[in-house]
Formats: structure tokens, C-alpha cells, sequence
């Protein structure tokens, strides 16, 4: 009871394209698209890694202990 389904959010959404238009919406999109866009560039995160990894792998060197009792 508190949550609305998939079928509200597309009435939703079908009454806010009706109000503002698709222009207008489409609009809006690329606007905040941009502004992300450029808040990543400002703060420095490639868009390229931007699901977490980074471009430049790093490298661990582990060297590994003989564990075997004598």
C-alpha cells in the first residue's frame, strides 16, 4: 500500500508529457544530461570509468610465505 506500481508511474509520466510536452521533456533531458556531464568533468571522473573502475589498472606485488611446517 504506499508504493505505486509500474502502471501509475506510466500514467504518470503520460499525464506530465501531456502538461509540459515532448519537446519540452526532451529538452529538460539533454539539459541535465549536460550538467552531469560537466559536474564529471569537474570533479575529475572519467566517463569512461565511470562504473568504478579506473582507466589505469594497479598492480599488487604478493609474495607468497612457505607455510609448510619443518
Amino acid at each position: 500500500m504506499g508504493s505505486l506500481s509500474i502502471g501509475h508511474w506510466l500514467i504518470v509520466l503520460a499525464i506530465v508529457a501531456l502538461v509540459f510536452g515532448t519537446k519540452k521533456l526532451r529538452t529538460v533531458g539533454s539539459d541535465l544530461g549536460g550538467a552531469v556531464k560537466s559536474f564529471k568533468e569537474g570533479v575529475g571522473v572519467d566517463s569512461t570509468s565511470a562504473s568504478g573502475a579506473t582507466s589505469s589498472p594497479t598492480t599488487v606485488d604478493v609474495q607468497a610465505k612457505d607455510v609448510t611446517a619443518r
